[in-house]
């Protein structure tokens, strides 16, 4: 079968498209025919060694796919050949067919196309084990979301809306800002390419404070890192909640007295641990995102749809942070 194929490290450049054998399904397991399968962060770091899994080359990226069941392997009863469905692979989804397990697989609601459903699990999923099980968010919550014109960023905004919070965005361009209002945003921050001098990120740190009113910002989801974590850090409210999310921007050192003067708590989000660590608490999730998604409250918004011989294209854009919206490589 066709796959793009990671063969050495590197970036996007190095993936060819190939042939290798088609999986077979061992206990528990399905292979689906893919149709669809979601570009993410986690596909930029993977084929550079970066990421906290290293499978073995070669190998075809693609953390989550959405496709007809072809095969079940043994003691599979809740799915059959012919079924319409979404999981979460983590690696893999980039090819004509992919190996999934059935507990980490969902049935694809009728009326939704492929590449929706493949754009919901990882986005939303972080974004709802963030929000709720790290972030503790309430209904009057100000809730400050850093990159979110990105998948996980429009996630956070759509679920931040959802549960009752008042959602200030940071984007980097006019045209990203329209993606958050459109997910939702209630004020809108554009800030500037970094690196950020001592001046520069105190005036960042003075417009977060202005967007996010006196109080401060309750929750802070930060999807990007890099020189935006200290100024949104400084806006923060008291005893409110951080979240480290992802670092496109780079791995921020954080001002550990900023924590102390704030009593606030910093947490990372690891959603694909937590969802193998605890994936009754992960299924409960995804059943409100069902549940959210049936009621319009959330809706994965694909942007740009790519041939599984230019998934390396859509791999760069996440990269170089162009992407706007979720990117899908349809097969």
């Amino acid at each position: 079968m066709k796959a793009l194929l990671s063969t050495a490290t590197g970036g996007p450049e190095t993936l060819e498209l190939g042939e290798i054998a088609r999986p077979t399904p061992g206990k528990g397991q399905m292979v689906v025919d893919v149709k669809a399968c979601a570009v993410n962060f986690p596909d930029v770091l993977i084929i550079e060694d970066k990421y906290q899994f290293k499978p073995q080359r070669p190998f075809a990226p693609g953390g989550e796919v959405a496709g007809i069941v072809a095969e079940v392997g043994e003691g599979v009863t809740d799915f059959k050949v012919g079924d319409r469905v979404i999981a979460a692979c983590g690696n893999g989804g980039m090819a004509e067919a992919a190996l999934v397990n059935a507990a980490n697989s969902y049935p694809l609601p009728e009326g939704r196309d492929f590449a929706e459903g493949a754009a919901l699990l990882m986005t939303y999923g972080t974004s709802i084990h963030a929000l709720v099980d790290r972030g503790h968010i309430e209904e009057g919550d100000t809730l400050l979301v850093l990159g979110a014109s990105g998948g996980v960023g429009i996630a956070a905004v759509e679920l931040g809306k959802a549960f009752g919070a008042r959602v200030v965005a940071g984007v980097s361009s006019e045209a990203k800002a329209d993606i958050a209002r459109q997910a939702g945003a209630d004020e809108v921050v554009v800030y500037g390419y970094q690196p950020f001098d001592k001046e520069a990120s105190k005036a960042l740190a003075n417009t977060f404070k202005a967007a996010v009113g006196g109080e401060g910002a309750n929750v802070i989801y930060d999807a990007v890192g890099g020189d935006y974590c200290e100024p949104a850090l400084r806006s923060i409210a008291w005893e409110g909640r951080y979240l480290v999310v992802g670092f496109p921007a780079g791995i921020p050192r954080l001002p550990l007295n900023l924590t102390l003067l704030k009593s606030c708590d910093v947490a990372g989000v690891f959603w694909g641990a937590f969802a193998a660590r605890e994936p009754q608490r992960n299924r409960a999730n995804i059943a409100r995102l069902f549940q959210l998604w049936e009621q319009g409250k959330i809706s994965p918004r694909v942007t740009e749809r790519f041939a599984l011989a230019d998934g390396g294209k859509a791999i760069a854009k996440l990269g170089d942070r162009s992407a706007v919206g979720k990117l899908v490589v349809t097969i």
